[in-house]
């Protein structure tokens, strides 16, 4: 596949689903005026904000390119990631793309000081453990089989914690190589 249009494709998705959980719904559905506040007025809780949200962003985007340069696909479920990905973040946690989307909606929700965007923070991460669970991790399953499981062992799937050696799964020895 040709990088531009691997670009294309996670560009995309990018600005429909991202864009669409974390600016379209909260803002129409949840907090259909939000109170924005003046930059003179802006205090301790919109600078943590601003910083929160530069931080969730670049977790985003890096876990988006090692997807397209490393996995060759994209986040979307019907464009899956080709090869598996165990690096940079994934090395922390295996949901990284998602902590930064809750973390983006988590600023959302500080800088506008809303708390119905935080109920649908609370709501968002409940549809995507979910998700995860039902979905996703079958998914990743039977893509990868037991990379994955070793995997799954090895990193926890929402708290980060410092990376382990990692286990490598190997074939079996085939019956006449064994020693007698």
């Amino acid at each position: 596949m040709n990088a531009p249009w691997l670009l294309l494709k996670n560009l995309l998705f990018t600005l429909l689903v991202p864009g669409f959980v974390v600016w379209w719904v909260p803002l129409h559905w949840f907090e259909r005026y939000p109170r924005w506040p003046a930059p003179a007025a802006w205090g301790g809780p919109q600078y943590a904000a601003l910083a929160l949200a530069a931080l969730a962003a670049a977790l985003f985007l890096w876990c988006q390119g090692l997807f397209a340069v490393r996995g060759r696909g994209t986040p979307a479920p019907f464009d899956p990631p080709k090869k598996f990905i165990r690096r940079g973040p994934y090395k922390w946690v295996r949901n990284p793309m998602y902590l930064a989307v809750f973390a983006l909606v988590a600023a959302e929700t500080l800088f506008l000081r809303s708390w119905h965007i935080g109920v649908y923070l609370v709501l968002l991460a409940c549809l995507v453990h979910v998700w995860v669970l039902v979905y996703e991790e079958e998914a990743l399953r039977r893509n990868f089989g037991a990379m994955y499981e070793d995997y799954r062992r090895e990193v926890p799937r929402w708290l980060p914690r410092r990376p382990r050696p990692t286990t490598t799964t190997v074939a079996p020895f085939p019956p006449d190589s064994r020693e007698r």
